[in-house]
């Protein structure tokens, strides 16, 4: 027998040379070379055990010489292996292609079965993950464990529910566990970026369960997703495919890592005592560090290191920055073309007036919608309530001329009106800290010019700067109105009186013999 066993102690526990081992063993140094080489990549690592004779080293470390023995074409399983990481490659695929390659050279291929068995074994023994169900890099399954955990209130003692997050990777197995005060939907997208930023990449996939926070609606015909939760995926180049209703094989991963993190993470943090999510989430990531570089009991490694050498490579790189959380809201177009957010205003081409927009509101921008397509955009306002975001795009004409107006064009207006009304003019450009609102309130001045003419206007700014110091255009409206309505009546009750002169010596009804009134 070869003496695999002896190559791999000379080299291992006793540091020979490769042309020492060749010399002690009698064979070439590039056999030597090449078995240890083969361990290497296996695994193997010295002392060996017992059961470890030269029978179990061959078959370890050349499993197609089995094959070979069988006259069939052999099967080149690192190629396989290395094949089914790609995206939309199959094992039937890859069964198809060895069959014309066994043919293109007279050999006799095997049966798809039989292929995959051995395909099947090669994986459990000598990689750390199988590809037949599950691709690298593909998805990640998300869910809510069953069993909460708990912090105490320092002040007050009581136990404050605390929900625990776990998503997992399929191919690997590897895990991300995290526990949050609310299930509410910004704390469901922060735990998935978190997610992603401790596996140091994103998958083609996430697959929830079909909670509200997420899926807004989920038959066999329609699927509805919360725009948020879509945003987020779409920002992370992923996409969301819920598990279908009552199909537990859909999330059978994360399921079964729920149930091992219930016992090696949740229930083993049974008896600690925090007093803070902080202080939980530290504790928690501890736990998790022992979950994910704990060995697996039939095969070598562990969750992380079948993580770092088989999926890693095939996750999809963290996007430059971070995902920036929205919220969704809808609103109505009032009649100055403006939408009320959070008791700001922000302004909407006139022609939506009266039309029900959606309005993404974030952080830094507000963006309005109208039937899927952006109409407006604006910087989020912050500070005192009521404030107003207008662009000059979005005014009628006749607003926009109010809005290319300067104070010393208002003054220009007012001293060709008068004396007085350049005195109002004067006082409202001081009177406000802002001089867009002084320029609304002159343009409301200047308006009156449509239904007024420009001696009445002096004339009612003249009399209120005698009633009052600090005239407004409120005030002035009122007056010309009054002064208006009051010179209407006199003229009435002059006409009046000049019809009745003229027609003085009108003879009566008792003139012609009939009855006074």
């Amino acid at each position: 027998m070869f003496p695999y066993r002896r190559m791999l102690e000379l080299h291992f526990e006793e540091e020979r040379s490769f042309r020492s081992i060749a010399a002690i063993t009698r064979h070439s140094r590039q056999k030597v070379t090449e078995v240890i080489r083969l361990a290497e990549k296996r695994g193997l690592k010295c002392p060996l055990d017992e059961e470890m004779t030269d029978p179990w080293l061959e078959d370890f470390l050349y499993p197609e010489k089995k094959l070979e023995a069988s006259g069939r074409y052999m099967i080149d399983f690192d190629y396989l292996h290395a094949e089914l990481a790609k995206p939309h490659v199959t094992l039937t695929l890859l069964h198809e292609e060895y069959v014309r390659k066994a043919r293109a050279q007279d050999k006799i291929p095997y049966a798809y079965r039989t292929f995959t068995e051995h395909y099947h074994r090669f994986a459990q023994k000598y990689k750390a993950t199988m590809r037949i169900r599950r691709k690298p890099g593909e998805a990640l399954e998300v869910d809510w464990a069953g069993s909460p955990l708990f912090i105490t209130d320092p002040d007050t003692g009581e136990k404050v529910k605390v929900y625990v997050f776990v998503a997992t990777l399929p191919c690997s197995q590897l895990s991300y566990v995290e526990g949050s005060l609310s299930m509410g939907l910004s704390d469901w997208i922060k735990l998935h970026q978190h997610a992603f930023a401790y596996m140091g990449g994103t998958t083609q996939i996430i697959v929830p369960d079909n909670l509200k926070t997420g899926v807004t609606k989920h038959t066999s015909k329609e699927l509805v997703l919360n725009k948020t939760y879509e945003e987020m995926a779409h920002h992370y180049r992923s996409i969301v495919m819920p598990a279908r209703v009552r199909s537990p094989k859909d999330k059978a991963s994360v399921e079964s890592s729920v149930n091992t993190v219930s016992t090696w993470i949740i229930a083993a943090l049974r008896n600690v005592q925090c007093f803070t999510l902080e202080e939980l989430n530290q504790e928690i990531q501890k736990k998790l560090e022992e979950f994910n570089h704990r060995p697996f009991t039939k095969k070598e490694g562990s969750r992380w290191s079948a993580f770092m050498e088989e999926e890693k490579f095939a996750l999809s790189p963290l996007p430059a920055k971070d995902y920036q959380m929205s919220e969704w809201r809808t609103a109505k177009v009032q009649p100055d073309y403006h939408i009320s957010v959070k008791s700001m205003f922000y302004s909407v081409p006139y022609e939506y007036i009266g039309k029900q927009v959606d309005v993404k509101v974030s952080e830094e921008a507000i963006e309005v919608y109208f039937h899927h397509m952006r109409i407006a955009s604006h910087r989020t306002l912050y500070g005192k309530y009521g404030q107003h975001s207008t662009l000059d795009d979005h005014m009628p004409d006749n607003h926009k001329r109010y809005a290319e107006q300067t104070p010393q064009d208002a003054l220009e207006w007012a001293a060709n009106v008068g004396e007085h009304t350049l005195l109002v003019v004067k006082f409202l450009i001081d009177s406000y800290d802002v001089e867009k609102q002084a320029m609304k309130s002159i343009f409301a001045l200047k308006k009156l010019e449509h239904s007024y003419t420009v001696y009445e206007i002096e004339r009612a700014c003249q009399m209120v700067c005698q009633i009052t110091k600090r005239p407004t255009v409120k005030s002035i409206q009122t007056l010309i109105k009054n002064n208006k309505k009051a010179a209407t009546e006199k003229a009435f009750a002059q006409r009046k009186r000049e019809v009745d002169n003229k027609h003085g010596f009108t003879r009566g009804a008792s003139y012609f013999g009939g009855k006074s009134k």
